[in-house]
């Protein structure tokens, strides 16, 4: 795998734009046709509330609530479909269905609304996958995320805030794990990998271990690399230093 893997389209825009433009458009919806759709939510254990498994997501009591989201989404929508592309729609879907499911299941007898959850797939996910992969820059965006989104952690716990659906952000939260487990990459795998990682590798044969002997120390080293040129190798009192020096053709004749 090497960084070729992560590849600009127009999906890493596109994708959370038009997501979050949705949200919005049903938010307008319903304030400007005074519709009530959070009977549309999920209300846990009752048949007609597992519509909000589907629903739930696209629907927010407020403008304050629909903004709050929107900005992670924004972010880790395009995160998720730049470091992610292949497993982007699934994890989206999959993520909404079964947090919803989790969440119908466990959650207190209310209507449960908002995006929060999915937000909670998309922390999840990029964090635990990055880990797992042990690649650099996606370990690095996994440490990002948490940097930003590090505090939500408080909320998948009752009684923080009695207001918002702690039941949910925990089903987001788990869900997005379990789809680590589940999607694997096997593109990201190490892109580095060194000689001395390798099964193979022989200390014996390392250019570089000939510099030190078997207590560890630097020993003088002469090697020829070409037939016109060498390298004289000498330990000074603080560090192996390396000259290069090439032959001239009347060096040779004399």
């Amino acid at each position: 795998m090497n960084d070729n893997q992560f590849k600009f389209s127009n999906a890493v825009i596109g994708l959370p734009v038009l997501f979050v433009l949705f949200l919005w458009i049903v938010y307008w919806f319903q304030i400007r046709f005074d519709f009530d759709f959070y009977q549309n939510g999920i209300y846990p254990r009752d048949f007609s509330g597992l519509q909000g498994v589907l629903f739930s997501p696209f629907i927010h009591e407020n403008l304050g609530h629909l903004y709050n989201n929107s900005i992670p989404l924004l972010v880790l929508l395009a995160a998720l479909q730049y470091f992610y592309s292949r497993q982007a729609i699934s994890v989206i879907v999959y993520g909404i269905i079964f947090s919803g499911v989790i969440t119908w299941v466990i959650g207190r007898e209310n209507y449960h609304i908002g995006a929060s959850g999915l937000i909670y797939v998309l922390v999840s996910f990029i964090f635990f996958k990055g880990i797992q992969t042990g690649y650099y820059r996606l370990v690095a965006l996994s440490l990002s995320v948490i940097l930003l989104y590090g505090g939500m952690i408080w909320y998948v716990f009752p009684d923080v805030d009695a207001t918002i659906s702690w039941e949910g952000h925990l089903a987001g939260f788990l869900t997005g794990f379990v789809l680590t487990l589940f999607y694997k990459t096997p593109e990201y795998k190490r892109a580095i990998v060194y000689d001395w990682q390798k099964p193979d590798f022989s200390p014996e044969d390392d250019p570089f271990m000939k510099h030190f002997d078997e207590n560890g120390n630097f020993v003088p080293v002469e090697k020829h690399v070409e037939e016109d040129e060498f390298i004289l190798s000498y330990f000074s009192s603080d560090k192996l230093i390396n000259y290069s020096v090439t032959r001239s053709e009347s060096e040779d004749k004399k």
